[in-house]
């Protein structure tokens, strides 16, 4: 009686074991942090560091992480806009096991074996402003700030009213290989033939993210093409340094300057004439929305196939496939801008 009374108490406890082993194994639910409470690791990089459009989706990016709350943002990159510089960010993210990157890429094929190594350690990637190759990196998201097609065409039709229909015009672009760039310039290609045939792309020149540069290349382009009535500046550079190369030649007014770039580095620019108009979209709220998305993605709220995402104070944006939309460009002209301050 003794011995089966043992065996009844060896398995009961067996059960007990049994038991407690099972609700070891049930994962905890999700709350956007880690299983210790711990904040989720975001980490944001930059083209580059120290010019005003950066700094102003570093406001942003910062503002969303404040509101949020359960974020812990790193935001940091290279001082130059070079895609070699961008790498060993990302391979001490990725050994540092974060949450999630977010990447500005300066060469869309160069960054993404390194993306896709993160991916396969288990962090998150993302990219904003400049995407990577998707298949080639493994990215999840891209955060647009909007279709390639409203810029370029945005472009084009403000470089038609202001120069011409049948304009000579020049483009000062980045690097040969910034993604951004060369997708924006296909468009105003196709978009030009389209709607403004006898309109002429005489150059390109790839100043890198460099306004020195782009400065000194726009000085050649007026004196190698003297009857050019217009030029692009389409990275946030490339514009005031073509900006100020026309100013200083004496052409503000009678050789357009049409581009992309932020109100700060702009407005004295167009308080004297030399540019009219400013196209953009605001990098704050770009970095804002980069941060959210970030989140999203790590919480596993937002997923392949999602149309809409709710931003904070942005409210609902638009997702299409892979790629979240910020919005429309803006424009900024002597009439407006003044109120926005990045």
């Amino acid at each position: 009686m003794r011995k089966a009374f043992q065996i009844l108490l060896i398995l009961a406890g067996a059960v007990l074991l049994l038991v407690a082993c099972g609700k070891k194994q049930t994962p905890p639910a999700s709350t956007g942090t880690t299983s210790t409470g711990a904040k989720l690791v975001v980490a944001v990089m930059p083209k580059l560091k120290g010019i005003d459009y950066f700094n102003a989706v570093e406001r942003g990016a910062k503002e969303a992480a404040q509101e949020l709350g359960n974020i812990d943002l790193t935001y940091d990159g290279p001082t130059e806009g070079k895609v070699d510089q961008q790498i060993p960010f990302i391979e001490s993210w990725t050994l540092q096991k974060v949450d999630v990157i977010a990447v500005a890429c300066n060469d869309p094929d160069a960054i993404s074996p390194a993306l896709k190594r993160a991916r396969e350690k288990g962090v998150h990637v993302i990219t904003y402003d400049a995407d990577a190759n998707p298949e080639k990196s493994g990215r999840e998201f891209f955060v647009n700030q909007a279709t390639f097609e409203d810029i370029g065409r945005a472009l084009v039709d403000e470089m038609a009213a202001q120069a011409g229909e049948d304009a000579k015009v020049a483009i000062v672009s980045s690097s040969p290989t910034a993604p951004n760039q060369n997708a924006w310039i296909a468009v105003m290609k196709r978009y030009m033939a389209e709607k403004y045939p006898k309109m002429q792309i005489v150059t390109i020149q790839y100043p890198e993210e460099d306004q020195g540069r782009a400065f000194s290349m726009t000085q050649d382009i007026l004196k190698t093409y003297p009857d050019v009535k217009g030029v692009f500046g389409i990275s946030s550079v490339a514009f005031p340094g073509a900006a100020d190369a026309v100013r200083q030649a004496g052409k503000s007014g009678k050789v357009a300057v049409v581009g992309l770039s932020t109100p700060k580095s702009m407005k004295g620019f167009v308080k004297d004439g030399t540019v009219k108009t400013v196209i953009l979209w605001n990098p704050v709220d770009l970095g804002y929305l980069t941060v959210y998305v970030a989140k999203a993605v790590a919480e596993g709220t937002l997923k392949p196939g999602a149309t809409e995402f709710e931003a904070g104070r942005l409210g609902k944006v638009k997702v299409e496939g892979d790629q979240v939309l910020l919005g429309p460009p803006m424009k900024f002209t002597a009439e407006n801008i003044d109120q926005y301050d990045f």
